[in-house]
């Protein structure tokens, strides 16, 4: 028996008599310190300037099946702000869902699949997606091309939809806090102000018209830590020699996202009043996308050079083409914008071995903001690429190490 084996063994041991709680984990710092990925030395060395946050958290499951959790942290701080990117179209697409499963609860005959158009000033500006096999918008395609891809449009559009006012309540009133959105993406304008939707019957009848949502609630994020960052940016094709301010960009912490997707992931293990308003088949569907790539689907269809498997799967195969396989399944969302990488997701392989894991890394060596020079492929993505794969094999080995301990009681 390997010496390895029984340094695994002791953790574990420790990890079950301590009962260790989410705070003050020392767990992941030794992973990352006995992590030979030069990639993860680096960043270990000097921490300061990556901001790096990150939250394991463990599942176990008993005789029937039933989850429980076990979470560790490394620098978690919900008050100091990280820009969490697109991240933040998880919970727009899940609040989408409850907003189609509210409007039929209120007798219109509304789906997921419903056409729809978007009408500004009395000008129809969208109505068609040339991704959709009918060329139709719909909120369920929108969906699909916010995991597949990350589309920004997609994003905007469930925004208008649900309203920035109605996303925030709504994450709020099933217990996650330190969540706030203030904007859409890809300077997008009107960012108060919902342009008029109206939705569609397969006849081309009108079986919803909603008027411009107005966003009223005024907020920022001046109560955290870090919304001042670097030493200058770029605005108009102008540096401008003073620190980014980030206090009404969107804001969502690493517990946030976390629980937001453990909602998903495992909805029956919350109290009802905990859990979003959605049917049996959204869970589904939000899984089903969420874990798929763009090299397994058709419809809609990506070129694969631009888009390759793990364009939107950071934590183990980020850093590399064409090695995913279907022995394991990431569920998850990806955020990539203002140098700061993030992934929320929930692993799981066919071996059962299955785990939470968000993090975020900051790299912006010249401490200038929106100058499109950053480091995500030298190091953000590889720095989540390593994590993912030390945290992996770290449930690997607590496995086998249980199954050492089991025997050597037998």
């Amino acid at each position: 028996m390997s010496h390895k084996i029984y340094g695994y063994l002791f953790l574990f041991m420790c990890m079950v008599a301590c009962n260790t709680k989410p705070k003050n984990s020392r767990v992941i710092h030794k992973i990352l310190k006995n992590s030979k990925d030069s990639i993860i030395k680096h960043v270990l060395s000097d921490l300061h300037p990556y901001e790096v946050q990150i939250l394991f958290t463990r599942i176990q499951r008993d005789s029937l099946g039933k989850p429980s959790f076990e979470s560790y942290d490394f620098q978690l701080n919900p008050k100091q702000y990280f820009y969490p990117a697109s991240t933040v179209k998880l919970p727009v697409a899940i609040t989408a869902l409850e907003k189609i499963r509210k409007l039929q609860s209120q007798g219109i005959q509304i789906t997921p699949e419903s056409p729809f158009e978007l009408i500004y000033k009395g000008k129809v500006v969208k109505k068609n997606d040339s991704t959709h096999p009918q060329n139709k918008l719909t909120i369920a395609h929108l969906i699909k091309k916010i995991f597949l891809v990350s589309d920004n449009t997609a994003y905007n559009y469930l925004f208008d939809f649900v309203g920035r006012d109605s996303i925030n309540k709504a994450i709020h009133n099933i217990g996650i806090n330190n969540f706030q959105l203030f904007h859409k993406f890809s300077n997008s304008e009107n960012m108060d102000t919902s342009p008029q939707i109206i939705f569609y019957n397969k006849k081309g009848d009108t079986i919803y018209n909603q008027h411009p949502i107005v966003s009223t609630n005024k907020t920022n994020n001046y109560r955290l830590n870090g919304i001042y960052k670097g030493t200058g940016y770029v605005k108009n094709g102008e540096k401008i020699h003073e620190a980014m301010d980030f206090s009404e960009k969107n804001y969502a912490s690493i517990t946030a996202l976390n629980q937001i997707l453990e909602r998903i992931i495992f909805p029956k293990i919350f109290n009802k009043n905990e859990q979003f308003k959605i049917a049996p088949e959204d869970y589904y569907f939000l899984r089903y996308w969420m874990s798929k790539v763009p090299s397994e689907v058709n419809i809609p269809f990506y070129d694969r050079e631009t888009y390759f498997d793990s364009y939107c799967k950071f934590f183990i195969y980020g850093d590399q083409r064409g090695l995913m396989t279907d022995k394991t399944r990431i569920y998850n969302k990806v955020g990539l914008a203002y140098g700061t990488t993030t992934d929320v997701a929930y692993i799981k392989d066919r071996e059962g071995i299955e785990f939470f894991l968000t993090a975020t890394i900051l790299t912006n060596k010249n401490e200038i903001f929106n100058d499109d020079q950053y480091e995500y492929d030298q190091l953000g993505i590889p720095f989540l690429a390593a994590l993912g794969r030390e945290m992996y094999q770290f449930e690997k080995n607590q496995r086998q190490a249980k199954w050492l301990k089991a025997t050597l009681q037998n």
